[in-house]
């Protein structure tokens, strides 16, 4: 335990003394990548207490449990625990909730009221829908749920909301001009039952201060210094609650990385930090610059990139670690090579004795897991999905495979339990329940009851009979294609006609964005599953063969035991905070990194400050990797790298030698053999183009005298597959439609392909 302040300057560098030992006025600590802002935060607490200000005198607020666990524990360290338990240290809710709790004479709630989590919220909200008579496509619970949300984060009630005449006036225009009732309805229907969502918790604060300034002087006077970490991912309702806080005394220091800033669309607001000093004008600022984590290669790569944002606190990472190697690029032909790439290198890192736990595979959408997921399953590499689910553990994909088993086997009734109201129908639980009590006294399934119901006594009335009546039609018509139809050909039938897809389609909020993109994965993966069969003989692989072998991957004996060393995949987004020896980073491409939702420059930048998240993850090695072509609603799209790969100094770049044997379109090397992309224009920052070698469809037209075989290859041709990549013909089997290949491919080894179904392309 340190026990005074000599002993503080033993464990921090020059710059982090100095942003400790500042405590006359507001400042911002300025923390790059990996400068141990953390360590900061707690030796800057332990400094106010040994400087004198007691414990419970210091407001010290983080945005997770984890992250504020994490400080109280290094204080305890420090001062002990004696001290230490004293402290106001905490997320924002739990801290603000707490004052709520103290003031509960003030806000106008009864004590020991509810906290409403976001699934108790969308049920009232579509409760309130249905009663209102509302369309609940257009009035979507989850859009409606982050509307209000924004709002009340905004720190906007349904009065400010009603009272501004532009924006009922765009509701209107919209198709949505309930929307302010649906609004003021909730916060009604909230307040008589004595609770309060997550938002609420903020909003609530927020007014208290506000209205009561005898309350806000008594929390001013309580903390005598107030800490606020991760401060580029406030929003305006904390800004306003810290501001107001720390207005009197201006004893406050904020810790954070402008360039870290990718939360936005939670409502995160980067002017926080950037204009932190037009809130506070005698702050002072601090610039943690050495990074710890990261090789000099890889922080200097990040500070390429990160240059090019015009909007930002000017700053310049450096590493006093070893320089490391460059950062690798990979420029492959398919996503599922990408996979495959990714997967070589996790073994050969493995095989100089990198852990897999201290590996990560980094993506822009949860969508891209899928096909990472099936290459690292097929090399037995042990992996998990962190902060989120499996790819078929998603709800939107387990609702498909439930469609997809039931047209299969009508007498799957957990199937149909699962489907029969999504999406909704109007068919409850009680419905439900009288259905399966009914199938049962007749003893046929409920799927065949639906359809016979004419004709069987019950005691539905005409609406639910009619509504269950085309619920069965739907199953059965579904059925009859499945019948008839490969499983590509009845997978999306079953999207289509049993609306799951139209749902989604209804709202672009980032949820239903990601769902859909889900839904396309399924599609996408189950069309080379059909072409893989046709390629090994299978003219007719069906869709029950599909799910055979999904349920096999969904298995809970998949899982690995606990406490096995496994490769984390995960969005870039749940990455931030953490580190790793070896990081990729898959799916630099245009459309995709950045997104195709991002326009304006502030959102270009955001996606940006996201990639150099991403590298900045790293600690010895990053790959980032972009594919050509990928597979979306059934067809090949050609994609273009993205911009930002331009924008990385191509120093601090490289394409190893073995780059070759992954992409028959080989990028541009110079005589040095450097890497250097081609048609690369360095006074253009935004885009560019890859030359690419011409794939040449191959003629099914014999030549003459039939000297060539049908299908125009021979022996030696070197072609390529969209799932097996580039490869060489060994040998011709055969002749007409039952010709096979023999490819020798240059990452999977031999394979037989009957040609008919390989769509090979000869190089």
């Amino acid at each position: 335990m340190v026990d005074n302040k000599t002993d503080i300057s033993q464990f921090l560098n020059e710059a982090q003394l100095s942003a400790v030992t500042y405590c006359d006025g507001p400042s911002v600590i300025v923390a790059g990548a990996g400068s141990g802002k953390t360590r900061v935060l707690t030796y800057k607490i332990a400094y106010l207490i040994q400087s004198g200000i007691p414990a419970h005198s210091i407001l010290a607020l983080t945005f997770t449990n984890k992250a504020a666990n994490e400080m109280k524990e290094r204080i305890k360290q420090i001062v002990g625990d004696r001290i230490a338990k004293y402290l106001w240290a905490g997320t924002f809710h739990s801290i603000f909730l707490r004052i709520l709790q103290y003031e509960i004479d003030y806000i106008g709630f009864l004590p020991d009221f509810t906290i409403y989590d976001t699934q108790d919220s969308k049920s009232l909200i579509k409760n309130i829908i249905k009663e209102m008579k509302l369309d609940d496509k257009v009035y979507t619970s989850s859009g409606v749920y982050n509307r209000i949300s924004s709002m009340k984060n905004h720190l906007i009630t349904p009065a400010d909301y009603k009272s501004h005449r532009e924006w009922l006036q765009d509701d209107f225009h919209s198709g949505k001009q309930y929307f302010a009732d649906i609004f003021e309805t909730y916060c009604t229907r909230c307040h008589e039952a004595n609770a309060m969502d997550f938002d609420d918790i903020l909003l609530h604060t927020y007014t208290l201060f506000k209205n009561n300034k005898d309350i806000l002087e008594k929390y001013q006077n309580r903390f005598a210094f107030i800490l606020v970490d991760e401060y580029q991912d406030t929003n305006i309702a904390q800004h306003r609650i810290i501001s107001m806080l720390a207005q009197a005394h201006h004893r406050i220091a904020v810790v954070g990385d402008d360039a870290q800033s990718i939360y936005s669309f939670r409502g995160a607001n980067i002017d926080n930090i950037i204009h932190f000093q037009k809130s506070f004008e005698d702050c002072k600022i601090f610039k943690l610059e050495e990074n710890y984590r990261s090789t000099q290669n890889i922080v200097d790569a990040a500070n390429s990139l990160i240059e090019k944002n015009r909007f930002q606190i000017p700053k310049k990472v450096y590493s006093n670690l070893p320089k490391g190697e460059p950062i690798t690029v990979f420029s492959c032909f398919t996503d599922r090579i990408e996979a495959d790439v990714v997967t070589e290198e996790i073994k050969k890192a493995d095989a100089v004795g990198i852990p897999y736990s201290e590996m990560v595979v980094l993506y822009r959408t949860n969508a891209q897991s899928r096909v990472l997921e099936d290459a690292l399953r097929n090399s037995n590499i042990p992996y998990k999905i962190f902060g989120g689910l499996s790819f078929y553990a998603h709800k939107e994909i387990k609702d498909v495979l439930a469609y997809m088993r039931l047209v299969i086997n009508n007498l799957d009734v957990e199937s149909l339990r699962r489907i029969i109201n999504v999406p909704s129908r109007g068919i409850g639980e009680k419905t439900i329940d009288k259905l399966m009590t009914a199938s049962r006294e007749q003893q046929i399934s409920p799927l065949d009851f639906i359809l016979k119901i004419d004709n069987l006594p019950h005691d539905f009335n005409a609406g639910t009979k009619n509504k269950l009546k085309r619920f069965g039609d739907i199953i059965s018509s579904l059925s009859d294609t499945y019948k008839n139809n490969d499983a590509y050909q009845t997978a999306e039938k079953i999207i289509k006609d049993s609306g799951i897809l139209e749902e989604y389609s209804s709202n672009n909020n980032i949820e239903n964005i990601s769902k859909r993109e889900n839904i396309n994965e399924l599609l996408n993966a189950i069309r080379q599953y059909c072409e893989q069969k046709r390629a090994f003989g299978d003219d007719n692989p069906s869709l029950a063969d599909f799910l055979s072998e999904v349920s096999l991957l969904t298995d809970q004996d998949t899982d690995n035991e606990e406490g096995q060393s496994k490769v984390t995949l995960m969005t870039i987004h749940a990455a931030k905070g953490l580190e790793f020896r070896y990081v990729f980073v898959v799916g630099i491409e245009e459309n995709l990194f950045p997104s195709p939702m991002c326009y304006t420059e502030p959102e270009i930048e955001e996606e940006r400050r996201l990639l150099y998240v991403a590298i900045t993850r790293a600690k010895e090695r990053c790959f980032l990797s972009y594919s050509k072509t990928r597979f979306r609603w059934g067809s090949v799209v050609y994609c273009t790298p993205s911009r930002f790969l331009n924008d990385i100094d191509e120093r601090y770049l490289d394409v190893p030698t073995s780059f070759n044997q992954y992409d028959s379109n080989i990028d541009t090397f110079d005589s040095d053999n450097s890497y250097r992309f081609p048609s690369f224009s360095k006074q253009k920052t935004t885009t560019y183009t890859t030359e690419a070698k011409v794939l040449i469809p191959i003629s099914e037209t014999d030549m003459p005298d039939g000297k060539a075989p049908k299908f125009g290859f021979v022996a030696g041709d070197r072609v390529m597959h969209a799932t097996f990549g580039s490869g060489s013909i060994l040998e011709i089997i055969g002749r007409g439609n039952d010709s096979k290949a023999r490819v020798d491919f240059d990452t999977h080894g031999q394979k037989t392909l009957l040609l008919k179904y390989s769509k090979l392309q000869k190089i």
